[in-house]
Formats: C-alpha cells, structure tokens, sequence
C-alpha cells in the first residue's frame, strides 16, 4: 500500500531510501542517528556525511547507505521544540517535504522514515505524528512512491488522546455479539437491494417473464400452464413447488461489486487516481478491480474503498455485501472501522493510526 506504518527498528527496514534524524553538524547524536551511523558502519557513514558539511533545521540531504538495506539514506535535521512559537511546526514538516522531494529525485519507489523529532528533541509525539501524516498525505496524492512511517516502540507513537477514549467507549460499548443480529439482519450477498435502481425496473422484468411464460404454456396443445407468480413474483413450478432458479435468477441478481463500486465512483464525480489515492490502495491492484468484474477484494481493500467514497454505514454494508462480506461485532478491526464511518472519519492514515494503536491490520 502507498502508505503503512509499522512497529521496526528502522535500520532493518526495507527500502530505497532511509531518512536519519541527523545531527546539523557532520558527527552522530543519540538515539535513531546513532542506530543508522552503527548499522551502516559508522566509519564509513561519517566519511560520506563530512562530504555535505552542514545541514540546516528542514533541510535534507543524502548520501549512500553502505550496509543498510537500502540505496540512501537521506539525512534531514528536525527542530528542537521551543514551546511552539519558534516555527517548529513549519520546519518539521519541511523535513518531510523535503526528504520526499529528494526521494522522489533519486527514483526512488519507497521511502522509510522514523518520527522526525519526537525524540531527544523533544516534540510532542501527537503533534510530531500529525505533522508527519499531513505532510505525506499532501505527498501522496500525486505520487505513487510507497511510505513507510516505522515506530520504533510504542512510547513513541501516541494519537489524540480525545479520539482515542471515545473509540475505546465505542469498541467497549459494541463488543456484544448478541447486539450484531438486531442491528444487522442476515445479508444475502449479492441479492441485497442496489441503490438508485428504480423500483419499476424490476417489475417490468416480471411482467415479461411472466408473458413469455404463459405464450410457451398456450404453445403446448392444452397443455396447462405448471407455473404461477407468487406475491412477490418469482415465478414457482406446480409439480414441484420451487421457484425457476434460471428465471428467478434472471430476476433478482443485482449489481457486482465492481458494478456498485464504479457507479458509486461516477456518482461522486471522482476520477480512478483520486479514489485509489485515497484509499490508500496500490494503482494496480486497483486496475485490477475495474478490469475484472468477477474480482473479490479483501474486507480491507474493500472497506478502504468504501472510506475514499465517504460511504455511509447502510452502503458500506451493501457495498461489502456484493464481494460477500460483512461486518463482524467480535472483532476490534470492524468495530474501529464502523467507528469511523458512523462519525464520518474518512481520511484513511487517520484511521489506519486508531488501528495501529490498537494493534489491528491497517486498511489496504
């Protein structure tokens, strides 16, 4: 996916570039700098970091990995935090734009970072996590590069404390399986009612069968007709007493996954790109969506989706439905997804952060 986070030493991470809290100064500090120096070799790192000399607070720069697993590392240099009124914020969050810019100079398709200056310079960790997801949302909207945010423990991630006690009360509160049947009558997949579809539609499918089945019935010498219309017209055999799967099929399936999920695209006026992006779903895992109509995405990818549409619960549940999937009460995942769609959370790193708190799979 364009953008994950994970819980890893940064120096074990797999990427194309690597960015390294660095110190201003061509020596190495503490903490995440002095990790990356020892594992790419700190003799031969300093070499390489005294060629570029001094780097200014938001400034980046790069050299070559040596023996981490990746082609750079890219230094930059976060603020010491000053209680917030020396233009912290603007600087943290140039060292993201920044580093992404070279990254993306360099070719490079990933791009790891730690949580730039959340550490021995003190910034407040939720501040510090916010600047950094803003920062490369903005990037990842017009970009295809993969994002690694990887957090080195969990001390050193910490959300909205606000958010984070009314999504407790909501898992805590809805943990019930007993509750789920009452909310949430059994779905039948692909026979749930599409969206937008006029109600005549249907019915004049009906009436057409129907017809076409009493001509056949006149057709057969006196024979008499075998079938009726129930109320709710499907079409039944006398002799046998069940429905005529073909015709009542022919009836009743509605629209595909696929279906739903580009009509919900053009209703919204969206483009591919915009959508995807969103999502946080890779472009061809995407292509492969709208190129196969019998495809299945993943609860998650299909969920992803459903949050880059801004779906409401009633559509995320028909929209899961047409890929055979559902929402579950005993699991912390759905429960943190349903959350958000019921308070209209839908901006997907924020969610994919609620469910890095709670150690869940992240969307997508």
């Amino acid at each position: 996916m364009p953008f994950t986070i994970i819980r890893q030493d940064i120096t074990k991470v797999q990427a194309d570039a690597i960015v390294n809290t660095a110190n201003p100064e061509p020596l190495y500090g503490e903490g995440t700098d002095y990790a990356i120096y020892q594992a790419a070799g700190k003799d031969q790192l300093l070499v390489e970091r005294r060629k570029i000399g001094r780097i200014a607070p938001g400034e980046a720069a790069v050299t070559p990995a040596l023996a981490l697993h990746a082609k750079y590392i890219i230094h930059t240099v976060g603020p010491v935090w000053q209680g917030g009124d020396a233009g912290e914020m603007e600087t943290l969050a140039s060292c993201y734009r920044k580093a992404l810019y070279l990254a993306e100079t360099l070719r490079c398709e990933s791009i790891a970072f730690p949580l730039i200056s959340a550490g021995t310079y003190g910034f407040p960790k939720e501040q510090a996590l916010q600047v950094a997801m803003d920062a490369i949302r903005d990037f990842c909207r017009e970009s295809e590069m993969d994002v690694i945010l990887a957090v080195f423990n969990k001390d050193a991630f910490r959300l909205s404390s606000e958010i984070l006690d009314d999504v407790k009360q909501y898992v805590e509160d809805h943990y019930v399986e007993e509750k789920w049947g009452e909310e949430h009558p059994i779905s039948y997949g692909s026979m749930a009612p599409s969206y937008n579809m006029p109600d005549e539609a249907p019915r004049a499918r009906r009436r057409k069968l129907f017809e076409r089945k009493e001509k056949k019935s006149e057709k057969e010498e006196g024979r008499p007709d075998e079938s009726i219309m129930s109320d709710a017209g499907i079409l039944f055999s006398v002799e046998s007493g069940l429905p005529d799967l073909d015709e009542h099929l022919d009836i009743s399936v509605g629209e595909s996954f696929q279906e739903m999920l580009l009509r919900f695209i053009d209703e919204r006026e969206m483009t591919d790109a915009e959508v995807y992006k969103k999502a946080n779903v890779d472009r061809k895992l995407f292509s492969k969506i709208r190129c196969n109509p019998d495809y299945r995405p993943s609860k998650k990818t299909a969920l992803a989706l459903a949050i880059a549409l801004e779906l409401n619960m009633d559509q995320t549940v028909d929209l899961l439905s047409r890929a055979e999937l559902a929402f579950s009460p005993s699991r912390v995942f759905d429960l943190i997804v349903r959350y958000c769609i019921e308070h209209q959370i839908y901006d997907i790193m924020e969610i994919n952060a609620i469910l890095f708190e709670y150690e869940q799979p992240l969307l997508a």
